[in-house]
């Protein structure tokens, strides 16, 4: 029976249009479509367009399932393929990202997934067969989108349980066949892996994929993968490099490769660029536009994007270019008009065929110029009693140390075995690769999946995403049972190790061994269709020196098997396991030491690639003694019958404990430059400290501490370095000997920086900064009392050996000038919190300048930015004057700036940047355009205010409540940790954003843990002991709507005004086609002219009495680290406070929703009727606004919470803000607004324009 497809509209075969595909890429660049979500989002259909008529009763929500459309909506869904193809797409995907039977359990709707996938390809066919009829030179193309699922087998969703996956590969499989089946059935001409964050789901689609098309039931597509890169650490996910991505899915020889989602096109192009250097395949992209705002949303408009991407054109790194979040038709017309003249990308040779390409969370490549490549031994239950003991008795954790030292000690892959007879090997190799999964200083590293049980092989190329290595197969049970467990292996894509077995058993003799490799060769090679680079042959290491005449030879019979299949079997590789040489001197660990070393010496010089090795046990060829160097020599050799006894007789007279003292003796004779160069080699660290102290004693010979690093202690290092190209010297060995140079080097330091002292008070300097990298002056601005980020910055800079001197907070600007000046700073830095300080910054910046000051000046904090930077404040100051976005950037920018060879190239480079930045704002006031006050004022929130349903609730309480000394216990509930973690800028990574998602992370996760674990302890200590104190006053008083403004009465007469809220309306124009309200607060409050009488709420609470105490307590302890905690642990409790009030004041005080009952997460998610905006934030960006808070509460005089000059809240860890108690209040951002509205405020406000100006500067769009 034939297999079956669905031949693509315009041709009469399947080959043929994959033919066609391979031909137009080589021609020209193809287009895929653009995003559906965005194009679905836009239509904005309702819960009841989503179920349709036939899912009107489903039990569960389903708006949000896009892939439903296609049952639902299928029109719909036909116009956006259609507006795609018409934009110039070549290739257009199925509406099913999220339609696998696990994604859509979500929805409980696993039941209808093939019809679904199925349904969503025959849209999308039905598209293409449409537009050929209008273009029928040109064929268009559906691919199937395979997407991620919401599982990952990689990360396992427990902190608890690092070793616990929610997914299975298999079940991963299963979900996908279905999936895939659908599309097939549908007509998908081209499946697209895609979104890939995690490697090892990918793997399982392409498990799928490849078994489908084995098993003759379906023609072959072409395939398509796609990556996804999350950061610019240039990993996905689950911590691969691009690199090792490529060599983890390339077995599925895919036609096209690349990257989409989660960067923008700029981001993107470094990875892609490697990418693309590392793949014969043809390279597909598909960015989203630009990076998501604050908003979620998505700012590169089409022309924007398309130059950004026509980058990838020109440069001719692309093959098919598309787009993906944040793009539209628009978009993909664009970039096909802007890219479609450029040649496509020629792809480079395919480093596949010559070299042996492995993966782990890095890439591993070797060929024949590649120094031995080491594979650890230690993680086999069968060869390490240390290793098996912790596996039986589960100390998994233990075990994994083991892991962890073979890679540490050079094992450059690590080959794990479970092979115990009381041990479940396929659970024990399950959980074992998981938990390497979360070490990524093990994962790094391939794994070497080592079993004679074929299952638990199976279940460790299950868990692993990297491209491993299969210990091994062989012609043992014959040729039917090889080739399945060979098209297994390639179906992983996995390299294999064959051993030189066959039915007859194991070869011995140089011809079996060569022909039993060579058979299996052909059978992988020309059956399987296996790569020649991932075979690697075991020709067995036996053992030598038995006491039995016939195993004499072994030793040799391999050796010319190796050099025999080197040169007759081109790109095979070859391994043994080396300590099988020597066991039958076990326990003699000086001669299987000299055995192994000598061994390795000749076998590697005929062709051994690489060897299961313990790298900590191993000696250098040229340091064996010569007697014993002989003895092992005629061993291997088979050229002395007396070898056996020779070498029993040196290890009895030669012992552990002799050899030890005999050796020791020998080396610590030596002259102390010997001894140096000695432990160097030897990698001995034992005596390293005594001997580098007896060299810095010895003046005469080494006048200076600096002079025995430049002497002895390089001079064994050139040694080590030449041993090791000599091939007679290992990494392991080599890695030894940087530990040893390391330890030497430590205890020297600190006597150069004595030298340097003293070499200053010679001179008579003062000052001794000259032992410090520079001077860094820190203050946060006059008017910000906020000092968090600042102090992290300064504790950086310390450890980094830069001397700090951190003015404060609230720093004018006269005393930053001065102490500049004083402290002869080599750096300045500027921060703040809120929207003042960046005027004060651009005071400052101007001040500096007016002072003559030549020093950089570095400004950071929430608030700021580089544009700002850029714009409002590098033009004050001559000087370098550069944005930080966080402490661990002001390293590079502090070391770059005072680096004499970097500097001028560094300040260059930052001028251009910013440059370009000013140019592009003010372009972008130029295009920006804005409605006119009334127009907008016309377009404001309508609310039919005589309905019930939108009646103002009257209060329970209308007035005042003070809440003193309150009880810190009460607000833990209310606690949100996210923005703790972003106080220590420890930020998980997709899906293990945020708390307490953030302890699953492999990079920071355990950080987080520790640092939380810590904050629980200064937190319980704060509330036992008393040491801080949290005061509240909540407001709920009589208002009404005039205009933009909301009037605030001073009693239920609602005759005698107490104050008016003055507020801001969006003037920034939306989409034409939007019917969004331009908003202001006062919509959300009726207005006087309805006589209805409303009101409006306030809080101001604080948990900061005491803090400013305790961190300077903290400070002059010289413990900063404790100093910012107990900071912003009061951050949050204020936090907590107002979220504990505001929730009190719904339920009792207002009492409009009485029987609300939300959990932490929905409170903190904003699930709750009403709004608490601040003054000061996007929904009235005016601070002054505070001022009338203050005054209608008596705020200050009642609770100590005072607002500075500035109109910052003192203590810090202080909370203001209204509440509005209207169901259809939202949160909104009034954004930039024009001179008109600025002018029509200040009238109402009866206050200058300047004053205006200046509180709202970040929201004009106009320059001042």
């Amino acid at each position: 029976m034939a297999p079956f497809s669905i031949v693509p509209a315009g041709f009469d075969s399947r080959r043929a249009a994959t033919e066609y595909i391979e031909s137009e890429m080589n021609k020209r660049i193809m287009f895929l479509d653009g995003a559906m979500g965005t194009e679905i989002q836009d239509l904005r259909l309702s819960e009841e367009e989503f179920r349709g008529e036939r899912f009107k009763n489903h039990h569960k929500d389903l708006k949000g399932n896009n892939d439903l459309l296609v049952l639902t909506q299928p029109k719909l869904i036909y116009k956006i393929h259609l507006d795609y193809l018409l934009a110039g797409a070549d290739f257009i995907g199925t509406n099913a990202f999220s339609g696998s039977s696990i994604a859509q359990s979500d929805y409980g709707l696993e039941s209808v997934a093939y019809e679904l996938n199925k349904a969503a390809a025959e849209i999308a066919k039905d598209a293409c067969v449409d537009i050929l009829k209008e273009s029928p030179d040109r064929p268009r193309f559906v691919y199937g989108g395979i997407g991620p699922t919401n599982r990952t087998c990689s990360i396992s969703p427990s902190v608890e349980n690092p070793s616990f996956r929610n997914i299975t590969f298999d079940e991963l499989v299963t979900a996908y066949t279905e999936q895939i089946r659908g599309f097939l059935d549908g007509g998908a001409d081209i499946l697209m892996v895609e979104t890939i964050f995690d490697t090892l789901n990918a793997k399982a689609a392409l498990f799928a994929i490849d078994t489908l098309f084995e098993d003759g039931v379906y023609e072959r597509v072409p395939v398509f993968i796609s990556g996804t890169i999350v950061d610019q650490s240039g990993r996905t996910l689950s911590g691969q490099t691009g690199e090792a991505f490529i060599t983890s899915v390339a077995h599925a020889e895919p036609m096209a490769i690349g990257l989409n989602c989660a960067l923008g096109a700029i981001q993107m192009r470094p990875f892609l660029q490697t990418m693309a250097n590392f793949t014969s395949s043809k390279i597909i992209c598909y960015p989203n536009a630009g990076l998501p705002n604050t908003f979620g949303d998505y700012d590169e408009t089409p022309e924007m994007m398309a130059e950004n991407v026509k980058v990838f054109a020109r440069e001719g790194l692309v093959n098919i270019l598309g787009g993906c979040c944040g793009t539209t038709p628009a978009h993909i017309k664009a970039i096909r008009e802007a890219c479609k003249d450029y040649k496509p990308r020629v792809p480079g040779p395919d480093i596949r065929k010559s070299k042996l390409v492995l993966s782990g969370l890095e890439p591993l490549i070797y060929d024949e110029n590649s120094n031995f490549l080491n594979i650890g031994e230690r993680c086999n239950v069968a060869g390490s009693r240390k290793f098996a003991r912790h596996i039986l008795n589960n100390e998994y954790e233990e075990a994994l140390a083991i892991a962890r030292a073979q890679v540490e000690n050079g094992g450059q892959v690590i080959d794990i075995n479970m092979d115990e007879g009381m041990l479940d090997g396929e659970a024990a190799m399950t959980k074992f690769l998981n938990l390497i999964s979360t070490e990524p200083d093990v994962a790094k590293v391939p794994i070497m999946v080592d079993s004679s049980n074929f299952a638990v092989v199976e279940a460790g190329l299950k868990c692993a995403q990297g491209k491993c290595i299969v210990n091994s197969i062989s012609l043992k049970e014959g040729e039917a049972d090889f080739l399945r467990k060979g098209r297994l292996i390639r179906r992983y894509g996995a390299a294999v190790v064959v051993m030189a077995f066959d039915e007859d058993g194991q070869a011995v003799e140089c011809k079996d061994k060569l022909r039993i490799c060579e058979r299996s060769y052909r059978l992988l090679v020309d059956k399987v269709g296996f790569n020649p680079n991932d075979i690697i042959f075991d020709p067995n290491i036996l053992t030598i020196c038995t006491g039995m005449e016939e195993h004499n030879n072994y030793g040799v019979e391999f050796i010319q098997a190796t050099s025999e299949i080197k040169s007759r079997l081109p790109g095979a590789k070859i391994s043994g396991g080396v300590s099988n040489l020597s066991f039958s001197f076990r326990g003699k660990e000086n001669v299987r030491q000299a055995m192994h070393s000598v061994f390795l010496y000749h076998a590697i010089k005929a062709g051994m690639d690489m060897g299961i090795v313990n790298p900590g046990f191993l000696t250098i060829y040229d340091e064996i003694p010569q007697d014993l160097l002989k003895i092992c020599e005629d061993a291997l050799w088979n050229r002395d019958p007396d070898s056996t006894e020779k070498l029993l007789e040196y290890a009895q007279t030669h012992g552990k404990d002799a050899v030890a003292k005999s050796a020791e003796e020998e080396w610590r004779a030596l002259s102390v430059t010997d001894r140096l160069k000695h432990a160097l080699v030897k990698g001995v660290t034992k005596y390293v400290v005594e001997d580098t102290e007896e060299a810095r004693l010895n003046t005469a010979v080494y006048p200076r501490p600096l002079n025995v690093i430049e002497g002895p202690l390089m001079d064994g290092m050139s040694v080590v370095g030449d041993l090791f190209g000599a091939g007679k010297m290992f990494l392991p060995q080599v890695i030894k000997s940087a530990r040893v140079m390391k330890k030497a080097v430590a205890h020297l330091i600190p006597f150069m920086e004595e030298e340097r002292l003293a070499n200053l008070q010679g001179k008579d300097i003062e000052d001794d900064n000259n032992i410090y990298n520079g001077t860094f002056v820190i203050a946060t601005v006059k008017g910000d009392v906020h000092d968090i980020g600042k102090n992290i910055v300064g504790v950086v800079l310390g450890c980094n050996n830069y001397r700090v001197v951190d003015l404060g907070v609230m720093t004018p600007c006269e005393k930053i000038i001065e102490a500049a000046i004083r402290e002869k700073a080599d750096v300045i830095g500027l921060s703040g919190l809120i929207t003042p300080s960046l005027d004060e910054m651009i005071h400052v910046a101007k001040e500096l300048q007016r002072a003559g000051l030549k020093i950089p000046l570095l400004i950071g904090g929430a608030t700021t930015s580089k544009t700002h930077t850029a714009v409002k404040i590098a033009p004050r100051y001559e000087s370098p004057t550069i944005h930080c976005l966080d402490a661990s950037r002001s390293v590079v920018v502090v070391s770059n700036l005072l680096d004499k060879d970097l500097r001028d190239d560094f300040i260059a480079d930052i001028a251009e940047e910013y440059e370009e930045v000013r140019d592009d704002h003010y372009d972008s006031l130029k295009d920006r355009k804005y409605l006119s006050l009334q127009e907008a004022q016309s377009k404001s929130l309508k609310i039919e205010w005589t309905l019930p349903e939108n009646l103002p609730p009257k209060p329970n309480m209308v007035g005042h409540k003070l809440y003193q000394n309150y009880d810190l216990n009460q607000l833990l509930p209310y606690i949100d940790w996210n923005p703790f973690f972003h106080v220590w800028q420890l930020r998980g990574k997709y899906p293990n954003r945020g708390y307490p998602k953030l302890f699953n992370d492999k990079t920071v996760g355990e950080e987080a843990r520790r640092v939380f674990d810590e904050a629980q302890v200064m937190l319980r200590d704060l509330i036992d002991n008393h040491r801080i104190r949290a005061e509240a006053i909540v407001s709920i008083l009589p208002a009404n709507a005039q205009g933009d403004d909301i009037v605030v009465y001073k009693d239920e007469s609602r005759t005698e005004m107490g104050g008016v809220y003055y507020g801001l309306r969006q003037q920034a124009e939306k989409d034409k086609e939007s019917n969004e309200a331009y908003m202001c607060l006062s919509d959300f409050i009726a207005p006087a002219s309805t006589g209805i009488p409303d009101y409006i709420g306030s809080i101001a609470a604080s948990a900061g009495f005491g803090v400013d105490e305790l961190a300077a307590k903290y400070e002059a302890d010289n413990d900063d680290y404790s100093a910012i905690m107990v900071k912003a642990l009061a951050d949050r409790l204020a936090e907590a406070f107002t979220e504990k009030l505001h929730q009190e004041m719904r339920r009792e005080l207002w009492g409009f929703a009485p029987d609300e009952s939300l959990e932490t997460q929905d409170l903190l998610s904003i699930k709750y009727q009403g709004i608490r905006p601040a003054p000061g934030y996007p929904s009235q960006p005016d601070h002054a606004e505070k001022t009338t808070m203050w005054k209608l509460g008596n705020i200050g005089d009642v609770t100590g919470i005072e607002l500075t000059d500035s109109l910052m809240m003192h203590p810090g860890a202080s909370v203001c803000a209204l509440v509005f108690a209207h169901p259809k209040s939202s949160y909104f951002a009034v954004g930039k607004i024009t001179k008109e509205q600025v002018l029509d405020y200040a009238v109402r406000k009866n206050v200058s324009i300047e004053e205006v100006e200046t509180w709202l500067r970040p929201i004009l769009s106009y320059d001042i």
